[in-house]
């Protein structure tokens, strides 16, 4: 049964008499109830997301009794195709598991995607995306998605999120070249202080990856960037993992795909446990 046949919308529990296996695809889940699709045709969270209440910024991730994995790499890593396997494996161990990615994840972070990723060839040459904007576009789309990330984080679910706040500081900060300690401080405002629990980031060298991309069918606007741009984001993304040595996890892209996904669940393994423990607990309490 592919996601799409399994009809669950991924900001409720899943109904336990319905099936509810991963169908293979690259990037986020696929639902009937979920009609946002990437480039590849894979539906992400959008309209269950629409029905998920609003949470106040008073309420952030302090409260949250979900698991935030998020997967960060450059161009051509392989982290989208290992992240839908994650969320598969989850479901597998009867974890309620969403899948979303950024920019994206609902309704108008979709279309806020659009124009950041596919700009027309008119555009390109007349009216370049400044790095400015490229920011405010990103945050934008990222309030839209926190706010209804949240709420089902509350609610116990396993986010598997395509990107997060280290793409932004990679790309935009050492990439762009706009100031860090700026830009940091307009992600917490965005993410409402929210913080991943475990980040996988994909690494290998930058002209693999592009490779890699230029050969796919839906390259955009950030693949087309010169290598030297992407080098800086490599550099970026090695300089958070350094920082962030207890949250980011460095992953070797160059690996074949399952010793990969193995590499991942062990790594998951003592967070999952100490995450049913909490949620024992809790139950307890109650």
């Amino acid at each position: 049964m592919t996601e799409k046949e399994d009809g669950i919308c991924p900001f409720r529990p899943p109904i336990t008499n319905v099936g509810n296996d991963g169908g293979e695809s690259d990037g986020g889940a696929a639902r009937q109830s979920c009609p946002v699709a990437n480039s590849n045709g894979v539906d992400y969270d959008a309209a269950a997301m629409r029905k998920t209440p609003r949470t106040s910024s008073k309420t952030g991730s302090s409260r949250r009794h979900g698991l935030f994995i998020t997967f960060e790499g450059i161009e051509g890593s392989g982290k989208s195709t290992q992240a839908h396997a994650l969320a598969r494996a989850l479901r597998a161990k009867g974890l309620w598991v969403i899948e979303t990615r950024e920019p994206g994840g609902t309704p108008v972070a979709e279309r806020i995607r659009e124009v950041f990723l596919t700009p027309g060839r008119a555009r390109r040459a007349t009216d370049p995306l400044t790095p400015e904007c490229e920011v405010a576009l990103i945050l934008a789309a990222r309030s839209q998605h926190v706010a209804r990330l949240l709420p089902a984080l509350r609610q116990g679910a396993v986010v598997v999120c395509d990107r997060f706040s280290d793409s932004t500081l990679a790309y935009q900060g050492f990439g762009r070249g706009v100031p860090l300690p700026g830009l940091r401080r307009l992600v917490r405002w965005a993410t409402r202080g929210l913080t991943p629990d475990v980040t996988f980031f994909f690494d290998l060298p930058v002209a693999q990856g592009l490779r890699r991309r230029l050969r796919a069918k839906d390259t955009d606007r950030m693949d087309r960037e010169p290598p030297a741009f992407h080098q800086r984001v490599r550099k970026g993304f090695l300089t958070l993992a350094r920082r962030h040595a207890r949250r980011i996890h460095t992953i070797n892209a160059e690996q074949p795909a399952r010793v990969i996904s193995r590499r991942l669940l062990t790594l998951l393994d003592p967070v999952l446990t100490e995450e049913r423990r909490a949620r024992r607990r809790i139950i307890k309490r109650v």
